[in-house]
Parts: structure tokens; C-alpha cells; sequence
């Protein structure tokens, strides 16, 4: 399919003059076949892959229908976590940017409830949320939808898949009847099909199977290891012989993903954890180690790492075989994207070749084993990701921005701007990555230095 403009499209100047400035000249395929009908008023019912370009097909049907003058919620999106909440909230910002006085507002667990009321107060034309916080605040009356003309369903499978079936169907309790509905999900099991069927009015089908340009962009291998106490070899292996800047290992059990993270550091890697269990704060701490690469490994459950949108992923390592081919695709689609390449290793023992025949007959595939890396490089140091993560105890709350930081970092006899990496602010802390051979004197700068004229207390996270 050729990529239409999207000066095609019956949008607002201001939006296609946004657009452009943003460098999104073409659609890409969900977007050139879910846009027309979103913003003709239909309902859509879009399946796409994490990379497809659904956010932004959704955000600009929301932002373009909008009532500026009228401050009450006219769109809602509900996502499963609170990383993609936040993701989607600020593509729906840079869409929006041009129309003046536009507020989005994010609602999600984990984060206390009085200053979401106080938001609330003010208006909104736009809540992202999650399902929970969501039907919280529509079930304490501090958030209205008699207005809203427009709801999003993000991911819909994984909302299920995390069991928040009981809230959503609250929350459609709560809604007009006469909508708008768009629900994106990258696989449709019996659960999402039933709730479309329920929530949505002769809804436009729209599905597109593959995220990438290219299939060759990922390479797919496939290792037979004897038995289940062969794997975390098998996986040191893999990482020693790759040496990837980042890398998710997928488990099948939070258990596992935790015991196997362990191990790894154990064994001298940089390696976190991601799966349910972990605080709000504890999961938001290890997603911007490994988003601003001062950790090079991540071991996540699929639930928990829904929602990542790391551009440059190296490497994914099943160290099982999902449990379904969709979510085979949609493990390994976390690599090779943006044009780049990506390299997807898969682990099974014999007592799971029904498993290999399964993937092969439902993605039309051959599976050849292939030898693992040679032992021998078990003999090597693990190797150390570039950057290092500096916590400051000071955030959003405190006004404090990411340039002050960097001015800290880059002041008289400071670090040069090279070697300061991602920086993250959040309401209460903020972090920082520096490269690994200056975090002492950077560490410094931020210890014996001031931002906004205050002095924070600032640490190195290992």
C-alpha cells in the first residue's frame, strides 16, 4: 500500500502545519486506513503493533473534533499502564501544540489522588488513564463524561489480560451512549471481541500485520538447551556474544523474571527486573535506568513491559516459548524498529517441540536449533552499560527542569554536554544519565551545586 500525505486528510491547518513540522509527511498503514473513518465519526476497530503509528491515528481524531471553548472532558483513552497513559498523553500534546489552550490530562494509579482532583477542577478536554484511577474518580463524582463525545480503548487486549474487565465495564456505566469508540488491540482473543461487540456501533475493521518495513529487519534464532537449569547459561551466552545496548529476556512468571535478573547480576550484568509486583515508584525507577541505558538488561513478564517504547531495542531473548504466537510477534516486535535491525533469540527444551511446531505451522516458518555461543565466554567479565543514572530528590514539584540540570552538570569545570544523557523528571525526583567515567564529578557538581537556586540531595543508583 502507498503512503498517502496526510495534507490529504480534512484536518485543521494548524494541525497539518503541526505535522509537518513534527516530519510526519505520510501516513504509515494503520494510519492511512483507521484516519478517514475516525474522522468521518465512525467507530474503528483497529488491530496494529506496538511502532504502528495508532497513537497518533487516534490523537488526531481526538484533537481535531475538539470544542476548545468548552473546558469538560470530550475525549477519554484508557491504556493498561501508567507508562503508556504517560506516552500517549505526550504524543496527543505534540499533536495538539499549534491549537492554543488545548489541556490534556493524565489519571493513573500510583500517584496520589488529591492534586488529580485539584487538575480535574480546572477542566480538561482530553483524560488519559488507566482503568482503575479512572473509574475511582468517575465513582467519587471528581470526573464527569456527560460531555464526552469520544473514547479510546488502547491495547485492549492487555487491559483484560491485567484484569481490569470489572472496571471497564464500570466505566462504560458511566458514558453517553451516543460516541465515538475506537478500540486498538495488537491481538483480538474471544474478551475483546465480545466487549467491541457490546460497546461499539457497526464499527470500520481495520488491521495491519506487521509494524516493521521489513520482515528481514529481525533475525530470528532458535537454541535448544537440554534441559530448564541450561537456560540462564544459555542466556549469559547470548548476551556476552551480542553485547547489546539493550535487552529484554521475556519470562513466562514474575517469579522468574525476578530470580533471573538476580542471577545476572550476580554474574556482573546491569539487569532489572519489570513484573507486577514491583511499586510504582520501584517500576518507574527501572524504566528509566533501562530507557536512558544505564542498565543494558531487562527481564520483564509480557504484561509488564506493555506499553515500552524503547527506539533502539538490540536484542530479545524468550527464555521460554510464549505462550501464543501473537505474542511471540509482538515479543520479537520490540526490536528491529525504526528502520533499524534487531536480532531475536528463542530458548525451548525437547519436552517443548510442540510448542516450536506450533509457531512454525501458525507464523508459516522452518525452526532449525542452532549451537549456542561458545562456552568459553563464560570466562569473560560481564560488560558495563555506557551510562550511569543520578537521582536527584528534587522534581517537577520543586520546579526544576531538565536545562537547569544540565546547566548544573555543564557549568564552570562541569562535564562536557556529550556525556550527559536521557534526563527524566518526575514530580518528586528527578534522574539523570551520565557516561559511566565521569559520574563521580558529575555526582559532585549536583551535590555541592544548586538548581533553582536550592541545594537537593542527590545519589548514584546501582
Amino acid at each position: 500500500m502507498t503512503q498517502p500525505p496526510f495534507s490529504e486528510l480534512p484536518l485543521q491547518p494548524a494541525l497539518l502545519d503541526n505535522l509537518t513540522s513534527l516530519g510526519y509527511t505520510r501516513m504509515t498503514a494503520i494510519q492511512a486506513r483507521s484516519l478517514p473513518s475516525i474522522l468521518a465519526g465512525e467507530d474503528v476497530l483497529g488491530q496494529g503493533k506496538t511502532g504502528s503509528g495508532k497513537t497518533a491515528a487516534f490523537g488526531l481524531g481526538l484533537v481535531d473534533g475538539l470544542e476548545i471553548e468548552r473546558f469538560q472532558v470530550q475525549g477519554l483513552v484508557l491504556c493498561p499502564t501508567r507508562e503508556l497513559a504517560d506516552q500517549v498523553a505526550r504524543e496527543i500534546r505534540r499533536l495538539a501544540r499549534t491549537i492554543p489552550n488545548i489541556k490534556v490530562l493524565t489519571l493513573c494509579g500510583g500517584t496520589p489522588l488529591g492534586p488529580q482532583i485539584g487538575s480535574l477542577e480546572h477542566g480538561a478536554h482530553i483524560v488519559v488513564g488507566t482503568p482503575g484511577r479512572i473509574e475511582e474518580h468517575l465513582r467519587k463524582g471528581t470526573l464527569r463524561l456527560e460531555s464526552m463525545r469520544k473514547l479510546v480503548l488502547d491495547e485492549a487486549d492487555r487491559m483484560l489480560d491485567m484484569g481490569f474487565q470489572p472496571a471497564l465495564e464500570a466505566i462504560f456505566g458511566y458514558m453517553p451512549r451516543k460516541r465515538q469508540t475506537l478500540l486498538f488491540s495488537a491481538t483480538f482473543p474471544e474478551s475483546v471481541q465480545v466487549i467491541a461487540e457490546r460497546i461499539m456501533t457497526q464499527p470500520v475493521k481495520v488491521q495491519v500485520e506487521e509494524a516493521h518495513d521489513d520482515n528481514a529487519s529481525i533475525q530470528q534464532h532458535f537454541f535448544e538447551v537440554p534441559d530448564d537449569a541450561q537456560r540462564l547459561t544459555a542466556a549469559r551466552l547470548l548476551l556476552l556474544q551480542q553485547r547489546p545496548d539493550s535487552a529484554v529476556i521475556f519470562c513466562n512468571t514474575k517469579k522468574e523474571t525476578q530470580e533471573v535478573a538476580d542471577e545476572l547480576c550476580r554474574n556482573g550484568f546491569v539487569a532489572l527486573a519489570l513484573h507486577g509486583d514491583l511499586e510504582q515508584k520501584e517500576r518507574d525507577q527501572v524504566l528509566v535506568r533501562f530507557a536512558n541505558k544505564s542498565a543494558s538488561v531487562l527481564v520483564a513478564t509480557d504484561v509488564a513491559a506493555r506499553g515500552l517504547d524503547i527506539d533502539a531495542m538490540d536484542l530479545v531473548i524468550n527464555y521460554h516459548i510464549a505462550r501464543d504466537s501473537d505474542v511471540h510477534l509482538h515479543r520479537i516486535g520490540r526490536t528491529g524498529r525504526a528502520g533499524s535491525t534487531g536480532t531475536a533469540c528463542t530458548l525451548f527444551t525437547p519436552k517443548e517441540h510442540h510448542k516450536t511446531i506450533r509457531l512454525e505451522t501458525d507464523l508459516d516458518m522452518s525452526i532449525d536449533s542452532e549451537p549456542l555461543p561458545p562456552k568459553n565466554l563464560l570466562e569473560a567479565p560481564a560488560y558495563k552499560p555506557a551510562m550511569v543514572t543520578l537521582q536527584i530528590d528534587g522534581g517537577r514539584k520543586d520546579k526544576v527542569r531538565p536545562g537547569d540540570i544540565l546547566g548544573a552538570l555543564t557549568g564552570e569545570q562541569g562535564i562536557a554536554g556529550g556525556q550527559v544523557g536521557k534526563i527524566d523528571v518526575m514530580e518528586q525526583s528527578a534522574y539523570v544519565a551520565v557516561a559511566r567515567d565521569v559520574a563521580k564529578p558529575a555526582l559532585g557538581k549536583l551535590q555541592n551545586g544548586k538548581l533553582k537556586g536550592r541545594s537537593f540531595r542527590a545519589r548514584r543508583i546501582t
